[in-house]
């Protein structure tokens, strides 16, 4: 049987942090193109999310995202984004011309037409009640990916765009807004792991329950028209100063980080490719990319100074000190003492458990221009113009 061990003590509070979770200087940039989408609906969680949390379920103890340091290098001020400015999911709308993606819980006065990003921070890949019946949940937590689903549908069908029969008027709305639609699905599943923590299931059965139910959400997806899906991997979330600081010495991988974990994320990785695969045979009309977090992130990590960066490990915004600066009871944004660095385009970690604006430039930049997505996000993009 599969478990973590490595934790010390304030499980619960670990698995909450990470329940959280998870401006570059390299030669690529995300400039903007010619548009090739005309909106895009985003999924996943922390790493994708654009403000949801404020109105979410979820619970209080980290609505400091809601203040500064979060925001300030870019927006100059918060935006409810974990990072100190903009997230992939912001790059990849700035190279395809369009605006940021209004939050779904707090699009009053937004302008959808051009999308909604329905990510929200804390989701897992797993419904909600899995956890409860195994009673490894923090019950504050409630949104899943089935959760986004259900605020997808609501959203089309407020906008007249949802009818069960594609003949129809609102079925013919709904295939014309997805010729055109970009759909991203962010990162989800670092959740789920983090849940293991401390109990006595093992990791297999959160790898196969977890795949069983992104593989169920994309489907629904392409069997209501979608026609362009990015899914996201797992990033290495091994590398991420919390786990750094708390994982003992002799538990790292090549690249340094938190070997166990990174290994996790591999297999979980390899498994919905798999999926991907057999999703792409059986929706031939729809073109499924796999933007390879894992190895975009291994990328920034085997060459740090190549993409501008001083500090692969250490969050640039926290008040632990030490390798990582990572203090699990004064986390970013804890008066008094925690506080941002003044230069987080040298840093990775933000604030310990997501990333910089820097490393997510970088990243984005990795999938639609480096080669880490497959097949490549220019021709997503060709088949796109193609009408193929």
């Amino acid at each position: 049987m599969e478990s973590y061990t490595w934790f010390p003590s304030q499980v619960s509070l670990i698995i909450f942090l990470l329940s959280f979770s998870l401006n570059s200087h390299s030669a690529t940039s995300t400039t903007a193109t010619t548009p090739t989408f005309a909106r895009i609906y985003a999924f996943g969680d922390s790493f994708t999310d654009t403000g949801n949390t404020k109105s979410s379920t979820g619970p209080t103890m980290f609505k400091h995202v809601s203040s500064l340091p979060y925001g300030t290098t870019y927006f100059k001020r918060p935006t409810n984004r974990y990072s100190d400015g903009r997230l992939v999911i912001d790059f990849v709308a700035e190279t395809l011309s369009l605006p940021y993606l209004p939050p779904y819980l707090d699009r009053n006065n937004a302008d959808t037409s051009h999308g909604v990003n329905f990510a929200v921070a804390g989701s897992t890949a797993i419904n909600h009640d899995f956890f409860v019946r195994n009673n490894f949940s923090q019950d504050s937590i409630l949104e899943s990916l089935q959760t986004q689903l259900v605020w997808f549908e609501k959203f089309m069908k407020d906008e007249g765009c949802w009818g069960g029969n594609v003949s129809s008027v609102a079925g013919d709305c709904r295939a014309a807004d997805f010729d055109d639609t970009l759909f991203w699905v962010g990162e989800i599943g670092v959740n789920d792991y983090a849940y293991l923590i401390g109990s006595l299931v093992p990791t297999s059965t959160i790898q196969r329950l977890a795949i069983d139910s992104i593989t169920r959400f994309l489907q629904e997806l392409l069997k209501q028209g979608a026609k362009y899906i990015v899914v996201q991997g797992l990033p290495s979330a091994g590398c991420l100063s919390l786990p750094m600081t708390f994982a003992p010495f002799n538990d790292r991988d090549d690249i340094g980080c938190v070997g166990s974990i990174n290994q996790v994320a591999q297999k979980h990785n390899s498994k919905l490719q798999a999926k991907l695969q057999d999703l792409r045979k059986q929706y031939p009309h729809a073109a499924i990319a796999y933007a390879d977090y894992y190895r975009a992130y291994g990328e920034v990590m085997k060459n740090t100074r190549k993409y501008g960066f001083q500090e692969p490990f250490k969050a640039c915004c926290g008040s632990g000190g030490g390798p990582y600066n990572f203090d699990l009871l004064a986390t970013c944004g804890s008066p008094p003492a925690s506080k941002a660095c003044a230069n987080p385009n040298q840093f990775i970690n933000w604030d310990g458990v997501h990333l910089t604006e820097a490393m997510y430039r970088v990243v984005a930049d990795l999938f639609l221009h480096g080669g880490f997505c497959h097949p490549s996000f220019m021709d997503l993009q060709s088949n796109k113009s193609l009408g193929t």
